[in-house]
């Protein structure tokens, strides 16, 4: 891995102690150079970072003892990933950090030189940083100039980060490489490790794209505006990484993946092959599953588009299956004047080869009292499906809808006649791994194309019942009357999910008996137990 690299003056020192010898790397605001610790006699890594020029002398003294003591912290956590620091000291108006030395190369250099990484690298790379990353935040440590000349790369593959304490050394939002700098460090607003997963993905993007998502302007002021306000231009060499590098890419940071979810698609990447067929090829093949499947769903009025539920990769499993094979018991119609919604699936706890599929024709669920269920409010009686989950409904309500695909995936929707509110419950066993993702990825498309569709803030990335979870509201038309719909998904691990929607007329959502209904359909969801 031996590299060429610019030499410099030998008669060069920092401190009187540390002499320079040859340029590592540079990016924006930052050099790093081979050196010399002349008095213990031995190689060390000197990195000079410009201070601002109106950098106190007070700030700068508080810069280097933040560096020194992030940075013992840190070699403490995990000694052989970090390079520990030796001395920091402020001269002619720059910061000055002193090493130890790592044999490696700066991620920086090597992508200089090869161009872009494959997907499995650029995972294994990945990998490593989070591992680091992890047990930072783990101590409260957030990096905050996390970027590529900061990652350094052995031999046999492993990495060492460096910069710890940096960020908030001085009053600078960010003081090197501006453009892996996180929209809130854009806005100079506090920051915490969502700001570094964000760094994570932009170096994941330049791994396989050949360039960071938000290019360098010229000065940093220009390169961290664009960071805050440019949109996101999609990776296109990402393979199976796709979707994680987008979801830390958010300029949201609550909305941004979490470690344990970067964690499962890095470590899943690793197992693909190389040379897999990237999800852009595959895109016209999903876009005409999509299409298919607004074809099937014309079947059905537009309250059951808004009413049904489903989360990220059901939608096009489904659109692909029904378009395939057709939806079992399409045909069948309720005793009922509620409308059909249309999302299949399969009950949890899938038959066994070559039993028959479950019927499709509408059950009503049989009352099932729990003695360790929550006080229900009156008029509410707690029902069991066939597919084995209960919730507390109003004691009129009945199954207006089923809908499924043996082993993939099912819909249930209740109501009554007269009342029109709705609830759905979908199940599916082939989810992504964020739920947030899969609002915004899968579902909202589809949403796009019903009459009057309006989202209501943001995608709120939550938890329930102990699991990750994601919150959509939005506006729709349904036969000239606006509605208001409330979805939650949550993930069950391996691929599995439910997800409520509650769909009620907008001008009535305020009222106390049905945020009671909505109140007390999340606080009684029960799963089947396995």
């Amino acid at each position: 891995m031996a590299m060429e690299r610019a030499q410099v003056s030998t008669h060069e020192w920092v401190a009187g102690r540390y002499r320079l010898l040859q340029i590592l790397h540079r990016e924006t605001n930052r050099i790093c150079w081979s050196g010399e610790d002349t008095e213990a006699a031995r190689p060390c890594l000197v990195a000079r970072i410009g201070l601002p020029e109106d950098t106190a002398v007070e700030s700068a003294r508080r810069a280097t003892g933040r560096f020194i003591r992030t940075s013992e912290t840190m070699g403490l956590l995990c000694s052989d990933r970090v390079a520990g620091a030796i001395d920091a000291v402020v001269e002619n108006g720059s910061l000055w950090t002193v090493s130890e030395w790592v044999r490696g190369v700066p991620l920086s250099e090597l992508l200089a030189e090869q161009g872009t990484f494959n997907y499995v690298r650029a995972a294994r790379i990945g990998l490593g940083v989070l591992d680091v990353l992890e047990a930072a935040h783990g101590q409260g440590i957030t990096h905050g100039e996390l970027s590529p000349g900061q990652v350094l790369v052995r031999e046999e593959g492993s990495v060492v980060v460096t910069g710890f304490g940096l960020a908030g050394a001085t009053l600078a939002p960010r003081l090197t490489a501006p453009s892996y700098a996180s929209p809130e460090q854009a806005r100079d607003e506090r920051i915490g490790p969502a700001a570094d997963l964000w760094a994570l993905g932009a170096i994941l993007y330049t791994m396989v794209e050949g360039r960071p998502p938000f290019r360098d302007r010229g000065s940093p002021d220009d390169t961290l505006k664009g960071v805050d306000r440019l949109p996101l231009r999609t990776p296109l060499r990402a393979g199976p990484l796709t979707q994680a590098v987008q979801g830390l890419l958010r300029k949201d940071s609550r909305e941004r993946l979490t470690r344990p979810v970067i964690r499962e698609a890095l470590t899943r990447a690793l197992s693909e092959e190389a040379d897999a067929v990237p999800p852009t090829a595959l895109r016209p093949r999903l876009r005409g599953a999509c299409a298919a499947a607004a074809r099937v769903s014309r079947r059905w009025s537009s309250r059951t588009m808004i009413a049904g539920t489903t989360l990220a990769v059901v939608t096009v499993t489904v659109a692909v299956l029904a378009t395939t094979y057709g939806l079992p018991g399409t045909a069948d119609s309720p005793a009922s004047s509620r409308p059909r919604p249309s999302v299949p699936a399969a009950p949890d706890g899938t038959p066994a080869p070559g039993t028959p599929a479950p019927s499709a024709s509408p059950a009503t669920p049989s009352p099932s009292p729990s003695p360790s269920a929550p006080a229900l409010p009156a008029g509410f009686d707690t029902f069991t499906a066939q597919e084995g989950f209960s919730v507390a409904l109003p004691e009129d309500w009945r199954r207006v809808d089923t809908s499924r695909v043996s082993g993939v995936a099912y819909r249930v929707v209740f109501g009554a006649s007269g009342d029109p509110r709705t609830l759905a419950v979908t199940y599916s066993e082939r989810v992504g791994p964020d739920p947030v993702a899969v609002w915004r990825d899968d579902v909202e498309p589809g949403l796009l194309r019903s009459a009057g569709y309006e989202r209501l803030g943001e995608i709120r990335a939550t938890t329930y019942r102990g699991r990750e979870a994601a919150d959509m509201e939005w506006l729709a038309e349904d036969d000239g009357t606006r509605v208001r719909t409330f979805g939650r998904g949550y993930l069950l691990g391996g691929g599995r999910s439910f997800s409520l929607r509650f769909t009620t007329p907008a001008a009535d959502w305020d009222e106390a008996g049905n945020q009671e209904a909505l109140a007390t359909f999340l606080e009684t969801f029960r799963e089947p137990r396995d």
